[in-house]
C-alpha cells in the first residue's frame, strides 16, 4: 500500500510565498517521477510542475515563480511558490509515478492541499 500526502497550503496575500511538501510512503520500490498539479474551482486539473531525476518541467504560467525539488531519500517532493497571484488559487495535488515493491507500475495521487491567495 502506498500513500501520498501533501502539506503546506494556506492563505497568502498576493505576492507572498508558500512551500508545499509531498511525501510518498509505503511499499515503494522506486519512484520515477513526482509532480504537482492543481485544480481551481470549475476548472480541470492542470500540470504545474514535474520532476524526474534532474529534469524538471513547468507550466508556462508558473515559470520563474515556482520551483520543484526532490529529496529522494525521503521520497518527498517540494514546490516553492513565490510571487503568488490570485489566479494561483487552487487545490494543489501531488502525483507520484512509481514501481511498487511487487514491481507494479502505478500512479498515486494525494488528497490535495488548498492554496488561497487573497488580500
Amino acid at each position: 500500500q502506498v500513500q501520498v500526502v501533501e502539506s503546506g497550503g494556506g492563505l497568502v496575500q498576493p505576492g507572498g510565498s508558500l512551500r508545499l511538501s509531498c511525501a510518498a510512503s509505503g511499499s515503494i520500490f522506486t519512484i520515477f517521477t513526482m509532480g504537482w498539479y492543481r485544480r481551481a474551482p470549475g476548472k480541470q486539473r492542470e500540470l504545474v510542475a514535474l520532476i524526474a531525476g534532474d529534469t524538471t518541467n513547468y507550466a508556462e504560467s508558473v515559470k520563474g515563480r515556482f520551483t520543484i525539488s526532490r529529496d529522494n531519500a525521503k521520497n518527498t517532493v517540494y514546490l516553492q511558490i513565490n510571487s503568488l497571484k490570485t489566479e494561483d488559487r487552487a487545490v494543489y495535488y501531488c502525483n507520484a509515478a512509481l514501481l511498487t515493491v511487487s514491481r507494479i507500475r502505478k500512479v498515486y495521487w494525494g488528497q490535495g492541499t488548498q492554496v488561497t491567495v487573497s488580500s
